[in-house]
């Protein structure tokens, strides 16, 4: 049952509800003792008394609680109070990016920075061993003051620190759901996952591919009316249409790196999520550059012909059949 305004759960008042999904209900509380906004996610009662499913809110928030770092939700604490299960967080004043895309798309030099502070938190989560497999918009906030925050590490799957994984072995699972089991959202579901493989800190970076795909075309490039359809669209030999479709202003290096994300073959995609920040960072300084030359009038004496990062991208219909 949702609570209502002014319910108290210990030294948390229920100030309004913020959403609800397949992992319980989010509130906005106020902390009586500390005198501060969080988030409350609460399960309902068919959650909380399925051990499973328990297991996989305890599971997000130990690991959500393990990773600081300025783009990644902090967890405050992990309760129960009149049987009420919960995890109150951090108040994220902002919008989702999903929010962010109902008004069109996302103008190039954002789209980067969007992509690149979500790359520095998976790259703090992968170091770890986590991998959060939901990267989505609906899991990406926008700060007001432009800092991004990657929230619901509820489908991470905690392994052994990459460092000391045998690369040419099958990462080691310390946890995870039960195998042949799907996890995750289907249009930003990589291959590996819509076959029921066990998923590694190279699904993460297709997801990321997928969102900024999506933040530049404003059309994702695997759909189907439903999930099945979009699952039979990834695992299909067709690839991803090029970005240069959607618009003539796509530097072709952001072509070719979305284009290595996208692998459906993982061993092709990019290997680390620091490689591909890297390439993103880079793009993003040579972008700047340019806009700099072109602002002072030396463009023309130097020849530079380099796109302007703060174009937006012109506007094109979707594609056919795009959710």
């Amino acid at each position: 049952m949702p609570l209502t305004v002014g319910t108290k759960l210990g030294r948390y008042e229920i100030c309004a509800k913020l959403g609800a999904g397949g992992m319980g209900e989010v509130y906005l509380a106020r902390d009586t003792s500390l005198e501060r906004n969080v988030a409350l996610k609460i399960l309902p009662t068919e959650v909380s008394s399925d051990p499973k499913r328990m297991r996989r809110f305890e599971q997000e928030a130990k690991a959500t609680s393990s990773l600081n770092h300025p783009n990644i939700i902090t967890i405050h604490e992990i309760g129960e109070i009149a049987s009420t299960r919960f995890i109150a967080s951090e108040f994220i004043d902002g919008e989702t990016l999903r929010q962010r895309l109902t008004t069109g798309r996302v103008i190039l030099s954002d789209a980067l920075d969007i992509a690149i502070q979500v790359a520095n938190a998976l790259s703090a989560a992968h170091e770890l061993g986590i991998v959060h497999r939901d990267i989505k918009p609906e899991n990406i906030m926008l700060r007001r003051d432009r800092l991004v925050k990657v929230l619901d590490f509820g489908l991470a799957k905690v392994t052994e620190p990459l460092a000391e994984v045998n690369t040419e072995a099958p990462t080691k699972t310390l946890f995870q759901t039960g195998a042949g089991v799907v996890m995750g959202t289907a249009y930003y579901m990589s291959p590996e996952q819509a076959r029921a493989l066990s998923p590694d800190h190279r699904t993460d970076i297709w997801s990321l591919g997928i969102v900024l795909y999506e933040m530049l075309t404003g059309s994702l490039p695997y759909y189907g009316s439903t999930a099945s359809e979009a699952l039979a669209s990834v695992l299909s030999d067709k690839d991803a249409p090029p970005l240069a479709r959607f618009s003539r202003d796509i530097p072709p290096e952001l072509e070719r790196i979305v284009t290595k994300a996208l692998r459906k073959d993982r061993e092709q995609r990019y290997q680390g999520v620091k490689d591909f920040l890297l390439d993103l960072q880079t793009l993003k300084q040579g972008l700047e550059f340019a806009a700099r030359l072109e602002r002072s009038g030396e463009s023309q004496r130097f020849g530079w012909r380099g796109t302007v990062a703060q174009t937006r991208i012109r506007a094109k219909p979707k594609l056919s059949g795009n959710p």
